[in-house]
């Protein structure tokens, strides 16, 4: 059984979602058996990021660089963007080759950081000093405007592998703190990793968060130590994590258990790392501007342990100065065999596919460890192993039931708004937390609830038959009938063009079709969907739109809202493959 199946039969269906206005009986009616379908179980804990599920696709055929059809152009940007446009789309299948696009996108110029656009909206106002004004602001206009498609697809990714959350910076001016740190992702998306390593920590935000901006070294005299909290979650979760890993993510093991990365041991040594960083407020006066947070972390002298330190193998010698100190970790950690095969994979599970197979996951770490020119950690190499290789590109595996992931809440939201061009008319971008799971989508970027991210790179929906077969569906960790209830209630709204009265989307390229209803799903279903609707569902919500007479008051908006609304609570949809 695959994530589509298992979506579609594994719980009670939940609250009906009440019509929008213009909606007919039947259409609320299907958007309720959509909603109870969608509905996925909850619970459960995470396995472990490493561990290579039991089943697995068949081999796929050799490389593929041009599409075969439009729908399968469509189904490229649907793993490699946050959303597209028909005209996007007609443009790759007019060029032809996936890899003149990539290449495309890595020489795109960066757009206005999220930093800078604060500044330039008046939020470094003093009156802001202790909130959050702006941030989801910020957020989501670089998300949704942006025309780097592909580099806001790999932030958001690297956003929940490296996870900051503004929930967790108890500080003066936190939405620049994450705002910079949100820039720092986009600055390195097709950079290396090891530079990424490097800005992150020394990111106030990431110092915050992680508890060791201030840390100070050990204290015999009363016994306290260095707080290793950014130490441990550096190896588990941005590096190397837990146990070691052969080349293809298959979990190591020595007389039948798995072989640790670490010891405690590794992780009292590596905190003595990261004493003494804390704010850099040269030249400011207190109370300090958000400038502060947007420079990387700086060294009191009095607080950092100078003694010397020993982790993973590795001894930093007494004396060495904090700077070399932190070269050396980072290095240490950066070229451990773990990190491209743990960092790959959880990558391909981002854009690709929960469950990629051995050779394909060993295929990306190679690329990863040696981009053909001696450098390891180069993301440009990393993306390209990832989206052109046989097993993201062959239409004949993502049609097999282990391929494919479930899109996350925040991924369909923007999918839509991208696809039909959605603006901000007053630039505000007043879209604001989305994290309620009743009322919106239950998850907004950065403001995970713990460092482990929304949902764990090796979570099991427990008593499935996704659990029988050892698959792993993270996004599945928030799905329950609270939330696909409030996510379809949240997208008609915004469907509708009634967000706030501020985002408002573009139908111009459906409203010419909208009488014919075929014609308008086909549309949606390309350009939402990558064709991936069957004729069935398409059948029932064909049903839906013609429910609305193309004679009646309202009848072309009428009939898109319920069109897009019905083909964005469909299974098919939510599980991309």
């Amino acid at each position: 059984m695959d994530v589509v199946s298992e979506v579609s039969e594994q719980v009670s269906a939940p609250s009906t979602p009440p019509p929008s206005a213009g909606t007919s009986t039947r259409t609320a009616t299907l958007l309720a058996v959509t909603a109870g379908a969608l509905s996925a179980c909850g619970g459960g804990g995470a396995g472990d990021p490493g561990q290579a599920p039991a089943n697995r696709p068949a081999e796929p055929a050799g490389p593929v660089d041009k599409p075969a059809s439009a729908n399968e152009a469509a189904r490229f940007l649907t793993q490699a963007t946050l959303g597209y446009s028909r005209a996007e789309l007609d443009a790759l299948v007019r060029a032809g080759s996936y890899g003149d696009w990539l290449n495309a996108q890595f020489a795109q110029p960066r757009s206005q950081s999220c930093y800078d656009w604060l500044v330039a909206k008046g939020y470094d106002n003093a009156a802001n000093i202790n909130n959050t004004q702006g941030l989801d602001n910020a957020i989501w206009r670089k998300l949704i405007a942006s025309p780097d498609a592909l580099r806001q697809r790999v932030v958001l990714a690297l956003s929940e592998l490296c996870v900051v959350s503004v929930l967790g910076i108890n500080a003066s001016w936190r939405q620049f703190a994450v705002a910079s740190y949100l820039d720092i992702l986009d600055a390195n998306a097709f950079g290396n990793y090891r530079q990424l390593l490097g800005q992150i920590s020394l990111s106030p935000a990431m110092g915050y968060y992680l508890t060791f901006r201030g840390n100070v070294k050990a204290n015999p005299a009363k016994g306290s130590e260095p707080d290793e909290n950014y130490a441990r979650e550096l190896m588990q979760l941005f590096t190397i994590g837990l146990v070691q890993l052969g080349p293809d993510g298959s979990v190591q093991s020595n007389g039948g258990k798995p072989v640790e990365t670490y010891k405690q041991a590794d992780v009292s040594g590596l905190a003595r790392v990261f004493t003494g960083w804390d704010l850099d407020t040269a030249g400011l006066a207190s109370p300090y501007p958000p400038e502060v947070m947007r420079r990387p972390m700086a060294q009191v002298a009095s607080r950092y342990e100078s003694g010397s330190k020993t982790f993973l193998g590795v001894t930093v010698a007494a004396g060495a100065s904090a700077s070399d100190s932190l070269k050396t970790a980072l290095d240490t950690l950066f070229n451990h065999p773990n990190l491209p095969v743990f960092v790959g994979r959880q990558m391909i599970q981002r854009l690709v596919t929960s469950n990629p197979s051995p050779a394909y996951v060993a295929r990306v770490a190679a690329a990863f460890a040696n981009n053909g020119a001696g450098v390891r950690g180069d993301m440009q190499a990393l993306l390209k192993a990832i989206l052109l290789d046989p097993e993201a590109r062959d239409a004949r595996l993502a049609a097999t039931p282990s391929y494919g992931k479930l899109r996350e809440p925040v991924v369909r939201f923007l999918n839509w708004a991208r696809a039909y061009g959605a603006t901000s008319a007053s630039d505000a971008w007043a879209i604001g937390d989305l994290s309620d799971p009743a009322t919106r989508l239950g998850q907004s970027p950065m403001r995970s609830p713990s460092v482990f991210n929304f949902f764990r790179p090796g979570y099991v929906p427990p008593n499935t038959t996704l659990s029988d077969q050892g698959l792993t569906a993270p996004e599945l960790q928030i799905t329950n009938e609270v939330s696909v209830a409030g996510y379809v209630n949240y997208m008609q709204q915004v469907i509708g063009n009634s967000l706030k009265g501020d985002l408002r989307a573009d139908y111009a390229t459906l409203m010419p079709l909208a009488g014919n209803s075929a014609a308008l799903l086909a549309e949606i279903n390309q350009v939402l969907a990558a064709g991936a609707l069957s004729a069935a569902t398409l059948g029932q919500i064909q049903a839906a739109v013609d429910s609305v007479a193309p004679t009646a008051a309202n009848a072309q908006q009428n009939r898109i809202f319920i069109a897009l609304t019905l083909v964005m609570a469909s299974p098919e949809f939510i599980a991309q493959k």
